[in-house]
């Protein structure tokens, strides 16, 4: 009798045993599946993390180049004076491109409503680039400026009324005039030229100046 019972409490730790083994073997499985999957999305975002960073570096290489070119249609004017004056300048260009002008310059930003030529011209000693815009050229036109000057300082964006062009890129003694914001010229423009070597004042501030009425941003 305990011979018999013997071996049936042999034969149950051995079900049960192997019952554990089957266990432990399906949460090495399960465990398996599970890091092999966390594993597998590490992988997929690394790629992806890396693919976005050597796309970027490859953009920043291309709009570098660009800068680095002379751009088709621009316009010089490397006589234009730079004193500081009081009361209102009548600019030989327009919108102007430089000459004397306020003490206190516009702050940089999106604006609705035209800023004043006098202290915009000292935003642009500073390193600026003043984007002016006929206000008639549809809201879809204008959206595709403000994109394009996103959170880039040292810009200033405003309409500009009875503007020659659509669209007029102005820097220190510079200018290009474009008939679409789609013009890829436009973000070389502002590559090359925004505090480029044009500037008359480096390091000098677009901000603390005065502010005009309609500023968007």
């Amino acid at each position: 009798m305990n011979k018999k019972r013997s071996q049936e409490n042999q034969d149950r730790q051995a079900r049960l045993a192997a019952i554990q083994a089957q266990q432990r073997a399906g949460e090495r499985k399960r465990n398996a599946l599970i890091f092999g999957g966390i594993g597998a999305v590490i992988l997929a975002v690394i790629i992806a993390v890396t693919l976005v960073i050597v796309n970027q570096v490859q953009v920043n290489r291309d709009r570098e180049a660009a800068a680095s070119q002379p751009i088709e249609g621009i316009q010089e004017y490397p006589d234009v004076t730079f004193n500081h004056v009081d009361g209102p300048v009548e600019y030989e260009q327009s919108p102007p491109v430089g000459g004397d002008h306020s003490p206190v310059w516009t702050n940089c930003g999106v604006y609705t409503e035209p800023v004043p030529n006098e202290n915009s011209v000292h935003s642009m000693e500073h390193g600026a680039v003043w984007i002016t815009y006929d206000p008639e050229i549809g809201q879809e036109e204008i959206d595709k400026l403000t994109e394009l000057v996103g959170t880039r300082s040292y810009v200033l964006l405003s309409p500009y009324p009875d503007l020659g062009t659509p669209i007029a890129a102005s820097a220190w003694g510079l200018q290009l005039e474009v008939d679409s914001a789609d013009d890829a010229r436009l973000a070389t423009f502002l590559d090359k030229y925004i505090q480029g070597e044009q500037t008359r004042e480096p390091g000098a501030a677009c901000s603390g100046g005065i502010t005009p009425a309609g500023r968007a941003s």
